[in-house]
Protein backbone atom coordinates (compact mmCIF):
# COMPACT_ATOMS: atom_id res chain seq x y z
CA UNK A 1 0.00 0.00 0.00
CA UNK A 2 1.85 3.05 -0.58
CA UNK A 3 1.33 6.19 1.49
CA UNK A 4 0.40 9.49 -0.43
CA UNK A 5 0.21 12.75 1.87
CA UNK A 6 -3.09 15.34 0.69
CA UNK A 7 -3.24 18.81 2.69
CA UNK A 8 -4.71 22.25 1.80
CA UNK A 9 -5.37 25.79 2.61
CA UNK A 10 -8.97 27.45 3.40
CA UNK A 11 -9.16 27.54 -0.63
CA UNK A 12 -8.31 24.10 -1.44
CA UNK A 13 -10.20 22.34 1.87
CA UNK A 14 -13.38 21.34 -0.45
CA UNK A 15 -11.45 20.14 -3.16
CA UNK A 16 -8.96 18.16 -0.67
CA UNK A 17 -12.01 16.27 0.44
CA UNK A 18 -13.90 15.22 -2.53
CA UNK A 19 -10.12 13.93 -3.94
CA UNK A 20 -10.10 11.96 -0.10
CA UNK A 21 -13.16 10.06 -0.63
CA UNK A 22 -12.56 9.55 -4.42
CA UNK A 23 -9.61 8.16 -4.16
CA UNK A 24 -10.43 5.92 -1.05
CA UNK A 25 -9.32 2.78 -1.89
CA UNK A 26 -6.95 -0.19 -0.90
CA UNK A 27 -4.47 0.48 -2.82
CA UNK A 28 -3.41 4.12 -1.24
CA UNK A 29 -3.31 5.10 2.21
CA UNK A 30 -4.15 8.84 2.55
CA UNK A 31 -2.78 10.83 5.18
CA UNK A 32 -4.05 14.13 5.79
CA UNK A 33 -2.19 17.04 6.96
CA UNK A 34 -4.93 19.47 7.27
CA UNK A 35 -6.36 21.98 6.58
CA UNK A 36 -9.63 20.63 8.93
CA UNK A 37 -12.21 23.28 7.76
CA UNK A 38 -12.74 26.42 5.33
CA UNK A 39 -14.32 28.41 7.76
CA UNK A 40 -10.63 30.05 8.85
CA UNK A 41 -8.24 31.64 6.80
CA UNK A 42 -5.07 30.03 7.20
CA UNK A 43 -1.47 30.57 5.25
CA UNK A 44 -0.49 27.67 2.56
CA UNK A 45 2.83 27.77 3.37
CA UNK A 46 2.80 26.40 6.10
CA UNK A 47 0.89 23.39 5.15
CA UNK A 48 3.36 23.09 1.76
CA UNK A 49 6.13 22.73 4.10
CA UNK A 50 4.67 20.05 6.68
CA UNK A 51 3.66 18.13 3.00
CA UNK A 52 7.15 18.63 1.98
CA UNK A 53 8.44 17.43 5.16
CA UNK A 54 6.78 14.16 5.35
CA UNK A 55 7.83 13.78 1.21
CA UNK A 56 11.73 14.46 1.76
CA UNK A 57 11.26 12.14 4.91
CA UNK A 58 10.13 9.58 2.89
CA UNK A 59 7.09 8.31 4.92
CA UNK A 60 5.19 9.53 1.95
CA UNK A 61 5.60 8.31 -1.58
CA UNK A 62 3.89 11.40 -3.40
CA UNK A 63 1.92 14.40 -2.06
CA UNK A 64 -0.84 16.22 -3.05
CA UNK A 65 -1.49 20.19 -2.52
CA UNK A 66 -4.84 22.83 -2.80
CA UNK A 67 -4.99 25.54 -2.34
CA UNK A 68 -7.33 28.30 -4.27
CA UNK A 69 -5.90 28.16 -7.68
CA UNK A 70 -2.46 25.80 -6.85
CA UNK A 71 -0.09 28.68 -7.74
CA UNK A 72 1.13 29.69 -4.05
CA UNK A 73 0.99 25.63 -2.69
CA UNK A 74 3.29 25.32 -6.31
CA UNK A 75 5.27 28.28 -5.23
CA UNK A 76 5.73 27.36 -2.01
CA UNK A 77 6.90 23.59 -2.12
CA UNK A 78 9.30 24.31 -5.10
CA UNK A 79 11.19 26.07 -2.43
CA UNK A 80 12.40 22.96 -1.10
CA UNK A 81 15.28 21.30 -2.27
CA UNK A 82 14.31 17.55 -3.54
CA UNK A 83 10.52 18.74 -3.76
CA UNK A 84 9.55 18.79 -8.04
CA UNK A 85 5.54 20.59 -7.23
CA UNK A 86 3.65 20.22 -10.30
CA UNK A 87 0.58 22.57 -11.31
CA UNK A 88 -1.41 20.81 -13.41
CA UNK A 89 -4.38 21.77 -14.84
CA UNK A 90 -5.23 18.59 -17.27
CA UNK A 91 -4.41 14.50 -17.02
CA UNK A 92 -1.96 14.49 -19.78
CA UNK A 93 0.23 17.29 -17.36
CA UNK A 94 -0.07 15.09 -14.95
CA UNK A 95 1.29 12.41 -16.60
CA UNK A 96 3.84 14.09 -18.08
CA UNK A 97 5.43 15.60 -14.95
CA UNK A 98 5.79 12.22 -13.48
CA UNK A 99 7.48 10.44 -17.03
CA UNK A 100 9.28 13.34 -17.74
CA UNK A 101 10.20 15.35 -14.31
CA UNK A 102 9.52 12.82 -11.69
CA UNK A 103 7.48 15.53 -9.91
CA UNK A 104 6.67 14.16 -6.61
CA UNK A 105 3.65 16.85 -5.25
CA UNK A 106 0.81 17.57 -7.57
CA UNK A 107 -0.76 21.04 -7.13
CA UNK A 108 -4.09 22.07 -7.87
CA UNK A 109 -6.87 24.37 -7.78
CA UNK A 110 -9.93 24.39 -5.73
CA UNK A 111 -11.53 27.53 -6.91
CA UNK A 112 -10.78 26.93 -10.41
CA UNK A 113 -10.25 23.11 -10.94
CA UNK A 114 -13.87 20.59 -11.00
CA UNK A 115 -13.73 17.91 -9.30
CA UNK A 116 -13.92 15.56 -11.80
CA UNK A 117 -11.56 16.87 -13.93
CA UNK A 118 -9.02 17.46 -10.70
CA UNK A 119 -10.12 13.38 -10.21
CA UNK A 120 -8.92 12.54 -12.91
CA UNK A 121 -5.53 14.44 -12.54
CA UNK A 122 -4.83 12.94 -9.52
CA UNK A 123 -5.41 9.63 -10.75
CA UNK A 124 -3.11 10.23 -13.56
CA UNK A 125 -0.60 11.57 -11.44
CA UNK A 126 -0.37 8.84 -8.79
CA UNK A 127 -0.83 6.00 -11.60
CA UNK A 128 2.81 7.51 -13.51
CA UNK A 129 6.05 6.66 -13.01
CA UNK A 130 9.35 8.50 -14.26
CA UNK A 131 10.75 7.57 -17.44
CA UNK A 132 14.45 7.85 -16.57
CA UNK A 133 16.75 8.08 -19.58
CA UNK A 134 17.02 11.52 -21.20
CA UNK A 135 15.08 13.40 -18.26
CA UNK A 136 17.46 11.86 -15.47
CA UNK A 137 20.11 14.53 -17.52
CA UNK A 138 17.83 17.15 -17.41
CA UNK A 139 17.16 16.77 -13.64
CA UNK A 140 20.48 17.00 -12.79
CA UNK A 141 20.75 20.13 -14.46
CA UNK A 142 17.76 21.76 -12.53
CA UNK A 143 19.20 20.40 -9.12
CA UNK A 144 23.07 21.50 -10.08
CA UNK A 145 24.56 24.27 -7.60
Amino acid sequence: MRRIAIASDHGGFELKEELKKALDDDELELVDLGVGTAATSVDYPDYAAALCGEVLAGRVTLGILVCGTGIGMSIAANRRRGIRAALCTDPYMARMSREHNDANVLCLGGRVTDAAVALAIAREFLAGAFAGGRHERRLAKIDAP
